[in-house]
């Protein structure tokens, strides 16, 4: 092979879509970053003493600018953003975590010649260094409700503070800058809360806010057709680490949850899978003349799905473009229909295209049994369920004990840590570099859904050049690290 340029080929092979995990990854979803969901994580809790729990995690708001005032990143409050739980195979929701935001604006005012003038900006001064502080002039709330069974007709309950007993949680203000908040991991601390969930014997934990982007990818170079000023091959020194992150300045909003795990499965089977969505009104009218109490527009009418994601880069690397929004809209059960994209997917196709020369042949079983497993049902003894009916989501063995901090592989389970990608994800995960190996017949080699023969490329170490794992996280709840400050200088 040569030189040949083997690190960046999944970038390529799926450039009609913007590509981050799943920022700004269809056409509609463009429209609406609030919307927009970014990465889906759900793995047993590896935290010390709490390992019977499950963290799940839906980062939404992609490509937030720390320095992004005077607005910021507030959730949508005309949305309803869910985290989705299917516990006995079929497909279909079983528990879903429904979160609602409100936004109050307090009206700080300034007295100026004598008149007293409302402030443009969310802060107005004073200290953030608590829940609600005097100095914030937007409040950012939210409320959870967990129901069981069909997500709009399911049995509803109120998730509850276990300090007081109240519905309502307040969400940090995002990293304005250290001047407005000397002090933001201790801050944003302040908003873990310890969570009653009815039906759940044990409290949970949970946290919404802004995060650093957990994501790392060669975004800017890749996209100028493979422009990369050190290229990562598979035969250079450091070649997953060689291309620079262009999100390593780039924020996220996270709704964080930690779960018992008993209150997640059902029965004896031990796999659960999980999913998030985010829905808006199906209509709107637009205001021409907005109030302050009426708004800018008005939404009615049904719950409409715009964002869905479990499994990483599905959106991006496996459905075709003309349907990546129907995709979005559309459920686990009714999966069916996007079948022939795992089946017979386009990108290994294409890298062979660009590259086959150098030897990345793409993979010769039809159908890719081997990507069914990975996407659709789960790998037999490792995250499979015990009855399982095809459909896409991120599927996690809860009997599997958590790998602790210090001995997790990035690749996960091709890399010998079953509690690993694809068995649920964990934010060290390097799921860019094993999707691709993947999606070139990694799994071939291990005889899982094909041959070791149908694979030629199977054991190349494509990567994308942009190094991820664990060291990137810390070592307990919340994991995603404390985001990227507006101003580093006071």
């Amino acid at each position: 092979m040569g030189a040949a340029l083997l690190g960046n080929l999944l970038v390529l092979a799926c450039a009609p879509s913007a590509y981050a995990s799943s920022h700004r990854e269809a056409p509609f979803i463009t429209q609406n970053p609030k919307v927009d969901a970014t990465d889906f994580y759900m793995f047993r809790s590896y935290e010390a003493g709490r390992g019977a729990f499950t963290t799940l995690v839906a980062d939404y708001v992609p490509l937030q600018d720390a320095y992004g005032g005077p607005n910021y990143f507030a959730m949508d409050p005309q949305a309803l953003y869910e985290i989705h739980i299917d516990n006995n195979g079929d497909g279909k929701e079983d528990i879903t975590f429904q979160f609602r935001f409100t936004n109050t604006i307090k009206d700080g005012q300034f007295t100026v010649g004598g008149k007293k003038v409302s402030i443009p900006l969310v802060i107005n001064g004073g200290a953030i260094d608590t829940v609600n502080p005097a100095g914030l002039n937007v409040r950012e709330t939210y409320s959870v409700t967990v129901v069981r069974g069909d997500r709009r007709s399911g049995t509803r309950s109120s998730v509850t503070n276990v300090t007081g007993g109240g519905a309502t949680f307040d969400k940090p203000v995002d990293n304005i800058g250290n001047k407005a908040i000397p002090n933001y991991a201790a801050y944003a601390a302040q908003h873990v809360y310890a969570i009653n969930i009815p039906g759940c014997a044990t409290p949970a934990r949970m946290f919404v806010g802004q995060r650093k982007d957990p994501f790392v990818v060669n975004l800017g170079e890749t996209f100028d057709l493979v422009n990369i000023k050190a290229p990562a091959t598979e035969f250079a020194a450091n070649a997953e680490s060689a291309a620079k992150d262009d999100l390593a300045k780039k924020n996220v909003t996270a709704i964080e949850m930690e779960v018992p795990t008993s209150c997640l499965t059902a029965g004896t089977d031990p796999v659960i899978g999980g999913w998030t969505t985010a829905s808006l009104r199906q209509g709107r009218l637009l205001n021409p003349v907005p109030g302050t109490t009426t708004g800018a527009s008005k939404e009615g009418g049904a719950w409409v799905q715009v964002s869905r994601l479990g499994m990483p880069l599905v959106n991006e690397l496996v459905i075709g473009l003309k349907d990546k929004d129907r995709f979005n809209a559309s459920k686990p059960s009714g999966d069916a229909q996007f079948a022939d994209y795992v089946t017979n997917p386009t990108a290994p196709a294409l890298v062979e295209v660009l590259y086959g020369s150098a030897g990345a042949k793409a993979p010769t079983n039809f159908p890719r049994n081997d990507l069914v497993a990975t996407f659709l049902t789960g790998i037999k003894g490792v995250n499979q369920p015990v009855t399982v009916a095809a459909s896409e989501m991120l599927r996690l063995n809860t009997s599997i004990a958590a790998t602790a901090v210090g001995s997790q592989n990035r690749l996960g389970v091709i890399g010998g840590d079953n509690a690993g990608f694809p068995n649920g994800r964990r934010p060290g995960d390097d799921v860019v570099d094993v999707v691709l190996r993947v999606a070139m017949g990694k799994l071939c080699t291990l005889n899982i859904g094909c041959a070791p023969a149908d694979a030629p490329a199977g054991n190349l170490h494509f990567t994308d050049g942009a190094y991820l794992d664990e060291t990137a996280f810390t070592a307990g709840f919340p994991y995603l690290k404390n985001p990227v400050a507006g101003s580093p200088q006071q």
